[in-house]
Protein backbone atom coordinates (compact mmCIF):
# COMPACT_ATOMS: atom_id res chain seq x y z
CA UNK A 1 0.00 0.00 0.00
CA UNK A 2 1.15 3.75 -0.74
CA UNK A 3 2.28 5.98 1.67
CA UNK A 4 -0.50 8.45 0.88
CA UNK A 5 -3.35 5.71 0.50
CA UNK A 6 -2.16 3.83 4.27
CA UNK A 7 -2.06 7.92 5.38
CA UNK A 8 -5.81 8.71 3.88
CA UNK A 9 -7.11 5.48 5.62
CA UNK A 10 -5.32 6.60 8.99
CA UNK A 11 -6.82 9.81 8.78
CA UNK A 12 -10.89 8.95 7.46
CA UNK A 13 -10.81 6.10 10.42
CA UNK A 14 -9.99 8.61 12.97
CA UNK A 15 -12.28 11.42 11.50
CA UNK A 16 -14.94 8.25 11.63
CA UNK A 17 -14.16 7.30 15.16
CA UNK A 18 -14.86 10.31 16.65
CA UNK A 19 -17.61 12.09 14.58
CA UNK A 20 -19.30 9.35 12.92
CA UNK A 21 -20.35 8.40 9.23
CA UNK A 22 -21.03 11.70 7.42
CA UNK A 23 -24.97 11.01 6.40
CA UNK A 24 -26.30 12.00 3.62
CA UNK A 25 -25.70 15.87 5.30
CA UNK A 26 -21.51 16.88 5.27
CA UNK A 27 -20.17 17.39 8.62
CA UNK A 28 -19.34 21.07 8.67
CA UNK A 29 -16.34 22.76 10.00
CA UNK A 30 -17.86 24.50 12.68
CA UNK A 31 -21.02 25.28 13.15
CA UNK A 32 -23.17 27.76 15.29
CA UNK A 33 -25.86 26.57 18.06
CA UNK A 34 -28.42 27.98 18.62
CA UNK A 35 -30.95 27.06 20.97
CA UNK A 36 -33.57 28.60 22.93
CA UNK A 37 -32.00 30.96 25.02
CA UNK A 38 -30.96 32.44 21.49
CA UNK A 39 -34.88 32.52 20.57
CA UNK A 40 -36.04 34.25 23.17
CA UNK A 41 -34.02 37.03 23.94
CA UNK A 42 -33.81 37.93 19.44
CA UNK A 43 -37.57 38.05 20.04
CA UNK A 44 -37.61 39.89 23.00
CA UNK A 45 -35.38 42.36 21.16
CA UNK A 46 -37.39 42.77 18.03
CA UNK A 47 -40.69 42.87 20.25
CA UNK A 48 -38.58 45.97 21.99
CA UNK A 49 -37.96 48.22 18.48
CA UNK A 50 -34.56 48.71 19.76
CA UNK A 51 -32.86 46.70 16.91
CA UNK A 52 -29.78 48.89 15.51
CA UNK A 53 -27.15 50.82 17.50
CA UNK A 54 -29.09 51.53 21.14
CA UNK A 55 -30.33 48.69 23.02
CA UNK A 56 -29.97 47.08 26.39
CA UNK A 57 -28.49 43.81 25.14
CA UNK A 58 -25.59 45.73 23.84
CA UNK A 59 -24.30 47.22 27.46
CA UNK A 60 -25.45 43.55 28.83
CA UNK A 61 -23.30 41.90 25.95
CA UNK A 62 -19.95 44.12 26.91
CA UNK A 63 -20.60 43.65 30.80
CA UNK A 64 -20.36 39.93 29.76
CA UNK A 65 -17.44 39.63 27.95
CA UNK A 66 -15.21 42.08 30.63
CA UNK A 67 -16.10 39.78 33.56
CA UNK A 68 -15.70 36.77 31.27
CA UNK A 69 -12.33 38.27 30.09
CA UNK A 70 -11.66 39.51 33.63
CA UNK A 71 -11.17 43.05 31.31
CA UNK A 72 -12.27 46.30 31.96
CA UNK A 73 -13.62 47.14 29.39
CA UNK A 74 -15.48 45.87 26.42
CA UNK A 75 -16.59 47.45 23.30
CA UNK A 76 -18.35 45.90 21.08
CA UNK A 77 -18.55 46.44 17.46
CA UNK A 78 -19.90 44.95 14.03
CA UNK A 79 -17.06 42.67 13.40
CA UNK A 80 -13.76 41.11 14.19
CA UNK A 81 -11.61 43.46 10.82
CA UNK A 82 -13.58 46.53 12.28
CA UNK A 83 -12.15 45.75 16.19
CA UNK A 84 -8.70 45.16 14.99
CA UNK A 85 -8.95 48.50 12.69
CA UNK A 86 -10.38 50.52 15.44
CA UNK A 87 -7.52 49.20 17.93
CA UNK A 88 -4.75 49.47 15.60
CA UNK A 89 -6.18 53.37 14.87
CA UNK A 90 -7.12 54.52 18.52
CA UNK A 91 -3.23 53.36 20.07
CA UNK A 92 -1.63 55.65 17.17
CA UNK A 93 -1.02 53.66 14.29
CA UNK A 94 -0.44 55.62 11.42
CA UNK A 95 -0.46 56.08 7.21
CA UNK A 96 2.89 54.90 6.53
CA UNK A 97 3.67 53.24 9.37
CA UNK A 98 4.65 49.63 9.27
CA UNK A 99 2.63 47.02 11.81
CA UNK A 100 4.23 43.79 12.11
CA UNK A 101 1.85 41.07 11.99
CA UNK A 102 2.73 36.98 11.20
CA UNK A 103 2.30 35.42 7.76
CA UNK A 104 0.37 32.42 8.61
CA UNK A 105 -3.24 34.67 10.05
CA UNK A 106 -6.76 35.11 8.41
CA UNK A 107 -6.43 38.05 5.71
CA UNK A 108 -8.17 40.23 8.08
CA UNK A 109 -4.85 40.60 10.58
CA UNK A 110 -3.41 42.29 7.64
CA UNK A 111 -6.36 44.24 5.94
CA UNK A 112 -7.10 46.05 9.34
CA UNK A 113 -3.43 47.20 8.67
CA UNK A 114 -3.93 48.67 5.51
CA UNK A 115 -7.66 50.28 6.51
CA UNK A 116 -5.31 52.62 8.56
CA UNK A 117 -3.00 53.22 5.90
CA UNK A 118 -0.42 51.10 7.63
CA UNK A 119 2.08 48.50 5.93
CA UNK A 120 1.95 44.80 7.20
CA UNK A 121 5.16 43.71 8.00
CA UNK A 122 5.19 39.92 7.90
CA UNK A 123 7.02 37.63 10.28
CA UNK A 124 7.52 34.23 10.95
CA UNK A 125 5.28 30.91 13.24
CA UNK A 126 6.63 29.22 16.25
CA UNK A 127 6.58 25.69 15.22
CA UNK A 128 4.68 24.76 18.71
CA UNK A 129 2.42 27.52 18.91
CA UNK A 130 1.44 28.46 15.55
CA UNK A 131 1.58 31.78 16.68
CA UNK A 132 4.37 34.77 15.86
CA UNK A 133 7.59 33.71 17.31
CA UNK A 134 9.40 36.38 19.74
CA UNK A 135 12.77 34.60 19.38
CA UNK A 136 12.24 34.92 15.65
CA UNK A 137 10.79 38.45 15.86
CA UNK A 138 13.60 39.66 18.44
CA UNK A 139 16.56 38.38 16.16
CA UNK A 140 15.02 39.78 13.03
CA UNK A 141 14.44 43.04 14.47
CA UNK A 142 18.38 43.49 15.87
CA UNK A 143 19.45 42.73 12.38
CA UNK A 144 16.75 44.94 10.40
CA UNK A 145 15.59 48.00 13.01
CA UNK A 146 17.04 50.64 14.79
CA UNK A 147 15.55 53.09 17.50
CA UNK A 148 15.83 56.60 16.95
CA UNK A 149 14.42 59.24 19.75
CA UNK A 150 11.94 55.99 21.06
CA UNK A 151 10.99 54.86 17.22
CA UNK A 152 11.43 51.93 15.84
CA UNK A 153 12.46 52.22 12.27
CA UNK A 154 13.04 49.66 9.61
CA UNK A 155 16.47 49.93 8.20
CA UNK A 156 15.91 49.24 5.14
CA UNK A 157 12.51 50.94 3.80
CA UNK A 158 12.86 54.30 6.34
CA UNK A 159 9.69 53.47 7.92
CA UNK A 160 8.68 53.58 11.62
CA UNK A 161 7.17 50.36 12.76
CA UNK A 162 4.62 50.99 15.20
CA UNK A 163 3.05 47.88 16.40
CA UNK A 164 3.23 44.43 16.44
CA UNK A 165 -0.52 42.39 15.95
CA UNK A 166 0.32 38.81 17.89
CA UNK A 167 -2.90 36.10 16.66
CA UNK A 168 -3.74 33.33 18.90
CA UNK A 169 -3.55 30.73 15.85
CA UNK A 170 -7.11 28.27 15.70
CA UNK A 171 -7.39 29.69 19.73
CA UNK A 172 -4.05 28.22 20.66
CA UNK A 173 -2.43 30.97 22.73
CA UNK A 174 1.08 32.13 21.22
CA UNK A 175 4.12 33.32 23.52
CA UNK A 176 2.44 36.56 24.43
CA UNK A 177 4.61 36.96 27.87
CA UNK A 178 7.69 36.31 25.76
CA UNK A 179 6.38 38.64 22.78
CA UNK A 180 5.09 41.92 25.38
CA UNK A 181 9.28 41.33 26.35
CA UNK A 182 10.54 42.00 22.87
CA UNK A 183 8.09 44.86 22.39
CA UNK A 184 9.78 46.53 25.47
CA UNK A 185 12.99 45.75 24.15
CA UNK A 186 12.03 47.77 20.95
CA UNK A 187 9.34 49.76 21.86
CA UNK A 188 6.40 48.49 20.13
CA UNK A 189 2.81 49.21 20.78
CA UNK A 190 1.02 44.83 21.24
CA UNK A 191 -2.38 44.70 20.04
CA UNK A 192 -3.56 41.21 19.92
CA UNK A 193 -6.02 39.33 17.24
CA UNK A 194 -7.80 37.43 20.06
CA UNK A 195 -10.39 36.73 17.33
CA UNK A 196 -10.35 33.28 17.46
CA UNK A 197 -9.64 32.51 20.84
CA UNK A 198 -12.13 33.75 23.24
CA UNK A 199 -11.85 31.33 26.69
CA UNK A 200 -7.98 30.15 25.72
CA UNK A 201 -5.91 31.21 28.96
CA UNK A 202 -2.11 31.68 29.21
CA UNK A 203 -2.09 30.22 32.79
CA UNK A 204 -5.36 31.52 34.33
CA UNK A 205 -4.93 34.85 32.10
CA UNK A 206 -7.22 35.14 29.19
CA UNK A 207 -5.33 35.97 25.83
CA UNK A 208 -6.44 39.16 24.77
CA UNK A 209 -5.52 41.01 28.11
CA UNK A 210 -1.99 41.08 27.81
CA UNK A 211 -1.35 44.27 25.42
CA UNK A 212 -2.85 47.48 25.14
CA UNK A 213 -5.97 46.50 24.09
CA UNK A 214 -6.98 42.96 21.73
CA UNK A 215 -9.73 42.39 18.79
CA UNK A 216 -12.41 39.53 19.49
CA UNK A 217 -14.50 38.45 16.64
CA UNK A 218 -17.98 36.48 16.73
CA UNK A 219 -18.74 35.80 13.29
CA UNK A 220 -20.88 32.27 12.73
CA UNK A 221 -17.75 30.23 12.45
CA UNK A 222 -16.55 31.09 16.04
CA UNK A 223 -17.05 29.54 19.89
CA UNK A 224 -19.56 32.13 20.06
CA UNK A 225 -21.60 34.16 17.63
CA UNK A 226 -23.54 37.10 17.34
CA UNK A 227 -24.09 36.60 13.67
CA UNK A 228 -22.03 39.13 12.60
CA UNK A 229 -19.68 40.93 15.44
CA UNK A 230 -16.81 41.55 17.24
CA UNK A 231 -15.20 43.48 19.96
CA UNK A 232 -12.10 45.07 21.96
CA UNK A 233 -11.14 44.41 24.75
CA UNK A 234 -8.91 46.91 27.14
CA UNK A 235 -7.85 48.09 30.65
CA UNK A 236 -6.88 51.29 29.82
CA UNK A 237 -9.91 53.31 30.56
CA UNK A 238 -8.93 55.97 28.57
CA UNK A 239 -8.56 54.08 25.66
CA UNK A 240 -11.69 52.39 25.67
CA UNK A 241 -13.67 55.85 26.24
CA UNK A 242 -11.71 57.08 23.12
CA UNK A 243 -12.74 53.74 20.70
CA UNK A 244 -15.77 53.97 22.03
CA UNK A 245 -16.23 57.35 21.02
CA UNK A 246 -14.59 57.10 17.29
CA UNK A 247 -16.85 53.81 16.95
CA UNK A 248 -19.92 56.31 17.45
CA UNK A 249 -18.91 58.55 14.72
CA UNK A 250 -17.60 60.45 17.41
CA UNK A 251 -20.97 61.98 18.22
CA UNK A 252 -21.02 64.40 20.78
CA UNK A 253 -23.61 64.16 23.64
CA UNK A 254 -26.48 66.82 22.88
CA UNK A 255 -30.28 66.32 23.57
CA UNK A 256 -30.59 66.46 19.45
CA UNK A 257 -27.84 68.49 17.53
CA UNK A 258 -25.33 65.95 15.78
CA UNK A 259 -21.91 67.79 16.59
CA UNK A 260 -19.04 64.93 15.95
CA UNK A 261 -15.47 65.98 16.72
CA UNK A 262 -13.31 63.53 14.64
CA UNK A 263 -13.43 61.23 11.28
CA UNK A 264 -14.63 58.73 12.83
CA UNK A 265 -16.33 55.34 12.37
CA UNK A 266 -19.53 53.86 12.36
CA UNK A 267 -18.67 50.59 14.02
CA UNK A 268 -21.11 49.96 17.04
CA UNK A 269 -22.89 46.35 17.20
CA UNK A 270 -26.26 46.58 16.61
CA UNK A 271 -28.79 45.43 19.63
CA UNK A 272 -30.16 42.71 17.92
CA UNK A 273 -26.49 40.73 17.64
CA UNK A 274 -25.87 41.47 21.24
CA UNK A 275 -29.02 39.81 21.99
CA UNK A 276 -27.91 36.91 20.71
CA UNK A 277 -24.68 36.98 22.01
CA UNK A 278 -25.90 37.40 25.69
CA UNK A 279 -27.46 34.09 24.82
CA UNK A 280 -24.67 32.50 23.36
CA UNK A 281 -22.45 33.71 26.23
CA UNK A 282 -24.30 32.19 28.77
CA UNK A 283 -23.63 28.87 27.19
CA UNK A 284 -20.14 29.54 26.57
CA UNK A 285 -18.92 27.52 29.46
CA UNK A 286 -20.98 24.63 28.20
CA UNK A 287 -19.34 24.89 24.70
CA UNK A 288 -15.61 25.68 25.89
CA UNK A 289 -16.27 21.82 27.79
CA UNK A 290 -17.63 20.42 24.74
CA UNK A 291 -15.10 20.91 22.36
CA UNK A 292 -12.37 19.66 24.81
CA UNK A 293 -13.97 16.62 25.02
CA UNK A 294 -13.41 16.58 20.97
CA UNK A 295 -10.53 17.81 21.23
CA UNK A 296 -9.55 14.88 23.66
CA UNK A 297 -10.92 12.01 21.50
CA UNK A 298 -9.15 13.86 18.46
CA UNK A 299 -5.85 13.49 19.93
CA UNK A 300 -6.38 10.22 21.12
CA UNK A 301 -7.31 9.25 17.91
CA UNK A 302 -4.30 10.37 16.56
CA UNK A 303 -1.87 9.37 18.66
CA UNK A 304 -0.98 5.67 16.52
CA UNK A 305 -0.60 7.69 13.44
CA UNK A 306 2.29 7.38 11.59
CA UNK A 307 2.31 10.32 8.84
CA UNK A 308 0.30 12.70 11.20
CA UNK A 309 -0.08 14.44 14.78
CA UNK A 310 -2.91 16.45 16.42
CA UNK A 311 -1.90 19.60 17.69
CA UNK A 312 -2.76 19.58 21.55
CA UNK A 313 -2.67 22.94 23.42
CA UNK A 314 0.75 24.37 24.37
CA UNK A 315 2.38 24.32 27.60
CA UNK A 316 0.93 25.98 30.30
CA UNK A 317 -1.73 27.24 28.47
CA UNK A 318 -5.67 26.40 28.13
CA UNK A 319 -6.92 26.55 24.52
CA UNK A 320 -10.32 26.77 23.57
CA UNK A 321 -9.65 24.71 20.24
CA UNK A 322 -11.62 26.40 18.00
CA UNK A 323 -10.38 24.58 14.98
CA UNK A 324 -9.09 20.86 16.08
CA UNK A 325 -5.95 20.68 13.78
CA UNK A 326 -3.43 18.29 12.14
CA UNK A 327 -0.02 18.43 10.95
CA UNK A 328 1.75 15.79 8.73
CA UNK A 329 5.24 14.47 10.47
CA UNK A 330 7.16 16.41 7.44
CA UNK A 331 5.94 18.95 5.32
CA UNK A 332 3.88 17.52 2.12
CA UNK A 333 1.98 19.90 0.03
CA UNK A 334 0.51 17.04 -1.92
CA UNK A 335 -0.26 14.60 0.39
CA UNK A 336 -2.18 17.53 2.32
CA UNK A 337 -4.25 18.06 -0.26
CA UNK A 338 -4.64 14.15 -1.13
CA UNK A 339 -6.10 14.05 3.06
CA UNK A 340 -8.04 16.90 1.90
CA UNK A 341 -9.73 15.39 -1.04
CA UNK A 342 -10.56 12.05 0.34
CA UNK A 343 -11.79 13.71 3.57
CA UNK A 344 -14.57 16.50 1.51
CA UNK A 345 -15.28 13.60 -0.71
CA UNK A 346 -16.00 11.19 2.47
CA UNK A 347 -18.71 14.30 4.27
CA UNK A 348 -16.26 16.02 6.42
CA UNK A 349 -15.31 19.29 5.43
CA UNK A 350 -12.00 19.54 6.49
CA UNK A 351 -9.59 22.89 5.45
CA UNK A 352 -5.95 23.67 4.65
CA UNK A 353 -4.53 26.73 6.74
CA UNK A 354 -4.84 29.87 4.99
CA UNK A 355 -2.33 31.24 1.95
CA UNK A 356 0.66 32.26 3.68
CA UNK A 357 -0.40 36.71 3.39
CA UNK A 358 2.90 37.35 2.15
CA UNK A 359 2.11 34.97 -1.21
CA UNK A 360 -1.36 37.61 -1.61
CA UNK A 361 -1.29 39.60 -4.86
CA UNK A 362 -2.16 42.58 -2.81
CA UNK A 363 1.00 41.73 0.10
CA UNK A 364 3.83 40.24 -2.46
CA UNK A 365 5.86 43.49 -1.35
CA UNK A 366 5.68 44.06 1.61
CA UNK A 367 8.33 43.65 3.91
CA UNK A 368 8.95 40.40 5.17
CA UNK A 369 11.00 38.41 8.00
CA UNK A 370 12.64 34.87 6.94
CA UNK A 371 9.23 32.60 6.93
CA UNK A 372 10.58 28.81 7.19
CA UNK A 373 8.35 27.70 9.79
CA UNK A 374 5.44 29.06 8.83
CA UNK A 375 6.00 28.13 4.83
CA UNK A 376 6.22 24.05 6.47
CA UNK A 377 3.35 24.72 8.65
CA UNK A 378 1.41 25.88 5.42
CA UNK A 379 2.15 22.93 3.81
CA UNK A 380 1.79 20.69 6.81
CA UNK A 381 -1.90 21.94 8.51
CA UNK A 382 -5.25 20.75 8.08
CA UNK A 383 -8.16 21.83 10.25
CA UNK A 384 -10.43 19.30 10.87
CA UNK A 385 -14.31 19.76 12.48
CA UNK A 386 -14.62 21.41 15.79
CA UNK A 387 -18.12 22.15 16.33
CA UNK A 388 -19.46 21.84 19.95
CA UNK A 389 -22.60 19.99 19.07
CA UNK A 390 -20.61 16.61 18.34
CA UNK A 391 -20.59 16.26 22.53
CA UNK A 392 -22.40 18.92 24.18
CA UNK A 393 -23.46 17.54 27.60
CA UNK A 394 -20.38 15.28 27.81
CA UNK A 395 -17.26 16.11 30.39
Amino acid sequence: MSTSNSSKQEFLAVLKSVLGEAGSSPIALHEPNIGQRENELVSKCLASGWVSSVGEYISEFEQGLAKFTNSKHAIAVVNGTAALHLALHSVGVKPGDEVLVPTLSFVATANAVSHCGAIPHFVDSDPETLGLDPLALREHLRANASLRDGELHNTSTGRRISAVVPMHTFGHPMQIEALIDVAKEFNLVVVEDAAESIGSYVGSTHTGTFGRCSSLSFNGNKTITTGGGGAILTNDSGLAQRIRHLATTAKMPHDYEYIHDAVAFNYRMPNINAALGCAQLSRLDDFLSAKRVLAKKYLEGFSGASSMQFVAEPHATTSNYWLNTIRLSKPDLSLRDELLVAARASGYMCRPAWNLLHTLPMYESSPRAKLPVAQNLWQSLINIPSSARHYLGQK
